[in-house]
């Protein structure tokens, strides 16, 4: 079994019951805790893991024999809506998705440069199918939509596979939230999505 396909087996019991954890950065981003160290306090308590740093997959990269879901955060706009798209189960090598990745640190661990992202969605959901892999829409209740079932939906249509749906949003975001958390399993339900889920432990 692949990775997509083990991601696709999941259930919201998996999730709920802490066994998979898909949301976790390192030191290659914004978190505190260094990629090797992150994994062997995760591998710990969950049964599948993935580091899913903003913009990079050099963890990967300098870790090679690391045997977890491949993962990544992309920052992107759509239609004037600035959101997270995770990737997961890809080549990291595909030459395709190498255009994506931050060619620097600010990219992967800068608020303000991550912001002004000019990643295009549509070619980026393309090149991570085309790896091999998925995208989903991270901690979606963030997404600075009027309607987020409309917004989804649109993702949708550009290729979207799947959602963050059991997620605790945790710092910031625990305040700024555009939608109601409890929505978004029914709106995965509404377009037959992946469901994932994460701690965004940094």
């Amino acid at each position: 079994m692949n990775a997509v396909e083990l991601i696709k087996s999941f259930k919201n019991e998996d999730y709920l019951n802490n066994n998979v954890n898909l949301h976790i950065h390192s030191t290659y981003s914004d978190g505190k805790t260094e990629f090797k160290k992150v994994i062997e306090k995760f591998s710990k308590n969950y049964n599948h893991i993935s580091v899913t740093d903003h913009n990079t997959v050099q963890g990967y990269i300098d870790n090679p024999d690391i045997d977890i879901i491949t993962g990544v955060e992309f920052d992107v706009w759509y239609k004037g809506i600035f959101l997270h798209l995770l990737a997961y189960g890809f080549d990291i090598r595909n030459d395709g998705m190498k255009q994506f990745y931050s060619k620097n640190r600010q990219g992967t661990k800068t608020d303000i440069v991550r912001f002004f992202s000019t990643r295009n969605i549509k070619k980026l959901i393309s090149a991570i199918h085309n790896a091999g892999g998925i995208a989903v829409l991270a901690h979606p209740a963030c997404c600075w939509a009027v309607s987020l079932s409309h917004f989804i939906g649109e993702l949708v249509k550009i290729g979207l596979d799947g959602v963050e749906v059991f997620y605790p949003y945790p710092r910031w975001r625990k305040y700024i939230k555009f939608s109601n958390p409890e929505d978004i399993e029914k709106i995965a339900d509404k377009y037959n999505l992946i469901k994932t889920g994460g701690t965004d432990y940094h």
